[in-house]
């Protein structure tokens, strides 16, 4: 009896071994439970619905547990559906055996699925802004995944889940100007950790790639951080053009070829705002092609073309908060020849510093308004330090130029945001310039006053800009109010004349010189005296004499061989109309072109060969004019001399039209007019006035490089003639 218990008990025990080998390796495929694994589907969601085909049950005999899969499942979810490769979950025997069914863990692993439909099913089980934005983003997509979740006994999610997986060819679309397409990447997703790794998208025609992206949650806040590299592109304009239509308005790059690598990491909240952004960037530049049409560069550097060309340049970007950080450094390629540029800025909010130096060896420079010219192929560097606020001034802390003994050295300079000087601290000239002269120069700030000393100045061109200038408004300053003082050993007035020693005073009011007092000597010990005054009817009295107006006059193409004489000039300036008188007397001149061809018409060749021989002497020269603009009126012009005199009247407008006339009378024609005047001619002239000749009346019309000259002989002279040769005669 006990043999067969034994017996009978090792065959049960063997089939329940066998069993459980077979329950533990083959396991049985059954539709008994699938109706009670749907509806605990269902309490989780009920808008989800679980269609299960044969589910494979399986025993795990050391965890006291059955392992159930089911292959091929759907998801239902409305209309739509998702299909599934397995679910696998595991249920405790003692929960089967006391029909206490409950799923405890489940595993999903899914076929390639439309992210369309998956957002759609994230929607069904909790709606929100963001998937709704989300669904609009995306175009198109799959997914793969495998997800882990484990349940508490009332049927909810625990928090130790794992989703791993990966998508490929998604597409994006945000606001119509970014476009993302074939973004793959792999993905890990932990509590509150993300990982995302081997990335690669396609972004504007911009390939990305990254090798890992992790994000962190705390609290509300999601922290992304990871590195993006950028593979080489090339862009022309309109490709650009779209690239930044929401970053660069109004860009002038033209083409641009570069790649880089770039780490970022950020906080983002739930309302996808960015927060604690920063971004570390090696930007590798091949070529950048821009549009010069900001800045007329092409002034200081003459072979400057349109576009401008910079050549392997690396740009180091580091960005946090409300701070950017720029270095970079290359080539500057201008007409075929390259130069270097190395530059720093930082922007802080809307505040900009900035550091640059720039290296032109290849290059021509020019500084026209300092006449300085730095010829090609010889070194030359410029430093320009400063910070600006956008719609504000532009603080320049230094702007420096070496050039072998050359230095043009510029300290806290501040210009409106339109390039005008509205304060100087310093500045310090030695240099060369283009003429050969020597300019050394120092000025100093003294509270809102300025003092400018040196050994020698050329101010050629500020001359000839004041005298070529319709406006008496220095252009460069701002709303300058400040008094300068000078004092200067040497300054040029041209390529060859200057004058020693000089000194006085300059004071500005909104920008125009408001009072003025110069005083200085030329190499022969003559002197030349200026002044301006504004009185109480806002009047500019200018007043200028010297013994020496030749070097005055030698500016003037028109007239060359002035000898002698000494020069009156005074005008009252208001309201944009200025009248003026100018007297010089005692002088002559050698040749005039335009006087000699009025003599040659008038007949008046021996007076002509003298004009080109020893010269013509006058005695007096009076002009009273008024000028407006452009346009110069004389109304009367009168010189006489002991061969010749002039009476004239007319305008000039300036660099287009000449329209003059008048009279011209020889000397001897002079004397037998006044001489026939009874009684006055006795006295003034006598009675022997020699034979003379007719006077002439003459017309000149014409441009100033292209005018004509008609001439009518006269008989008698004009009332207003003889009245204007009596009262210089009475005067003498």
């Amino acid at each position: 009896m006990i043999k067969k218990l034994i017996k009978i008990f090792s065959i049960v025990l063997l089939l329940a071994i066998l069993i459980i080998f077979y329950l533990s390796l083959v396991g049985v495929k059954t539709k008994k439970f699938n109706e009670r694994i749907t509806n605990k589907i269902s309490k989780i969601n009920q808008k989800i619905k679980l269609d299960l085909r044969l589910v494979k049950f399986s025993l795990d005999p050391f965890n006291f547990r059955i392992n159930i899969i089911t292959e091929n499942p759907t998801v239902l979810f409305g209309t739509n559906k998702i299909e599934i490769k397995e679910i696998k979950t595991k249920i405790s025997l003692k929960s089967l055996i006391f029909n206490e069914f409950s799923v405890n863990n489940l595993e999903i692993s899914t076929k390639s699925i439309k992210l369309e439909d998956l957002i759609l099913l994230a929607r069904s089980y909790k709606n929100s802004t963001k998937l709704f934005l989300l669904d609009r983003l995306i175009n198109d997509g799959l997914l793969t995944t495998n997800i882990k979740l484990e349940f508490d006994k009332k049927g909810k999610i625990k928090k130790n889940y794992q989703i791993t997986g990966f998508i490929k060819e998604v597409k994006l679309n945000i606001l119509n100007q970014i476009n993302i397409n074939n973004l793959s990447l792999r993905f890990n997703i932990q509590k509150n950790k993300y990982s995302l790794i081997k990335i690669k998208s396609n972004i504007n025609g911009i390939k990305l790639s990254s090798q890992s992206i992790k994000v962190n949650k705390k609290k509300d806040q999601f922290f992304i951080v990871g590195k993006i590299l950028t593979d080489k592109k090339e862009f022309d304009r309109e490709q650009i053009r779209v690239l930044t239509t929401s970053f660069l308005k109004n860009s002038n790059i033209e083409k641009v070829k570069f790649y880089s690598e770039n780490n970022i990491s950020f906080n983002v909240n739930k309302q996808l705002k960015i927060n604690d952004l920063n971004i570390q960037s090696k930007i590798n530049i091949d070529q950048l092609v821009v549009k010069n049409n900001l800045i007329n560069l092409k002034t200081y550097l003459p072979n400057l073309e349109k576009l401008i060309n910079f050549e392997n340049h690396k740009i180091i970007i580091n960005y946090n908060k409300d701070r950017m950080d720029i270095k970079g450094e290359g080539k500057i390629l201008i007409k075929d020849k390259h130069d270097s540029i190395n530059y720093e800025v930082i922007k802080k909010n809307d505040k900009f510093t900035f550091n640059t130096k720039t290296n032109f060896k290849n290059s021509k420079l020019l500084i026209d308004f300092l006449s300085y010219e730095k010829k090609e192929n010889m070194d030359a560097s410029i430093i320009v330090k400063g910070k600006f606020k956008i719609d504000n001034s532009i603080n320049l802390d230094l702007i420096s130029l070496i050039e072998k003994n050359n230095t043009i050295l510029f300290k806290n300079l501040i210009l409106s945001k339109d390039f005008r000087l509205i304060s100087l601290d310093s500045f310090n000239f030695n240099y060369l310039n283009s003429k050969k002269i020597k300019n050394e120069l120092l000025l100093k700030k003294n509270n809102q006053n300025y003092t400018i000393e040196g050994k020698s100045l050329d101010a050629t061109k500020l001359i000839n800009k004041i005298i070529d200038s319709d406006n008496d408004s220095i252009s460069l300053f701002n709303n300058f109010n400040s008094k300068i003082n000078l004092k200067i050993n040497k300054t040029y007035i041209d390529n060859l004349n200057f004058v020693n020693n000089l000194s006085g005073s300059l004071n500005f009011k909104n920008n125009k010189i408001y009072d003025l007092d110069l005083k200085s000597t030329f190499p022969n010990n003559k002197t030349i005296n200026l002044s301006i005054k504004t009185n109480d009817k806002k009047e500019k009295i200018t007043k200028l004499s010297t013994d020496y107006p030749k070097a005055l006059i030698k500016r003037y193409d028109f007239i060359k061989g002035f000898e002698e004489g000494f020069l009156i000039y005074h005008s009252v300036k208001k309201d944009d109309i200025s009248k003026g008188l100018l007297i010089i007397d005692n002088f002559k001149i050698k040749e005039v072109p335009a006087f000699a061809k009025l003599l040659s018409l008038a007949s008046l060749q021996g007076i002509a060969d003298l004009l080109t021989g020893e010269g013509l002497r006058f005695t007096d020269f009076e002009m009273k004019f008024s000028n407006k603009k452009k346009l110069t009126t004389i109304h009367e012009m009168y010189a006489i001399g002991p061969a010749v005199s002039i009476l004239m009247d007319g305008y000039i407008e300036s660099k287009k039209l000449i329209s003059l006339k008048g009279t011209l009378v020889p000397a001897t024609t002079i004397n037998r007019s006044i001489a026939s005047i009874p009684i006055l001619g006795n006295i003034l002239i006598g009675k022997k006035t020699g034979e003379g000749v007719f006077g002439v009346s003459f017309k000149i019309k014409g441009t100033p490089k292209d005018f004509e000259t008609t001439v009518n002989p006269i008989k008698t002279l004009t009332p207003r003639f003889i009245t204007r040769t009596l009262e210089k005669i009475n005067n003498n």
